[in-house]
């Protein structure tokens, strides 16, 4: 069981620092207002990632390819959406302004759509994760568990240092702040973009 432990440690902290749309989102919610009102979002895969782990499991391998297309173009209208919030933090950006009480409740809501609407979960859970994650549970239900825990635990401790480390860039002056916001936008649209070209090119 203590493989299976540590390999989910190894893949929830990989997961969660590779670059991708989800992580951009929360980085951008950090910078704007701040790791304290965004350190719920860390929660969302949580909330999001049992739907994926059984369609990923179960169907995803067997649906048509007019619904993975589907996926594609609403992940990418999702975060040009995203994309277009960031833009307009970014453009009315105040220093001397006090960050809005924005309710960490919405950060983790909009969060687990994006992770929801996402295909990386989906491609993540069914060519990756899933294999081991069936693997441990047929040799014993507690090795699958185990890797669950040890992949849940290390991707929500990862995704809160991530957002604590660019939730404090702030204090690095307003100019920084500013731009890393204006770059987090700009990401979003590259992501939202290939998204979207993804379902028109998917074969």
């Amino acid at each position: 069981m203590l493989g299976y432990v540590i390999q989910g440690v190894v893949y929830g902290f990989a997961a969660a620092v590779q670059p991708g749309p989800f992580q951009t989102y929360v980085v951008s919610q950090a910078l704007s207002k701040g790791w304290q009102r965004t350190l719920l979002a860390a929660l969302a895969p949580l909330v999001s990632d049992a739907p994926v782990i059984a369609l990923a499991l179960l169907v995803l391998s067997q649906v048509p390819e007019s619904l993975q297309r589907l996926l594609h173009v609403a992940s990418g209208l999702f975060v040009l959406y995203l994309a277009w919030n960031a833009f307009k933090a970014w453009r009315a950006f105040d220093a001397a302004a006090s960050v809005a009480a924005t309710p960490g409740r919405q950060s983790l809501i909009r969060a687990a759509l994006m992770n929801v609407l996402s295909p990386g979960p989906y491609l993540y859970w069914s060519m990756v994760a899933g294999p081991v994650l069936l693997g441990g549970w047929r040799e014993a239900p507690a090795s699958g568990i185990g890797f669950l825990l040890g992949f849940y635990v290390a991707m929500v401790a990862s995704l809160g240092g991530l957002i604590v480390l660019f939730g404090t860039a702030r204090q690095l002056g307003p100019k920084v702040n500013r731009a890393l916001l204006g770059l987090s936008a700009l990401a979003l649209v590259c992501f939202g973009v290939y998204q979207l070209l993804s379902a028109m090119l998917f074969v």
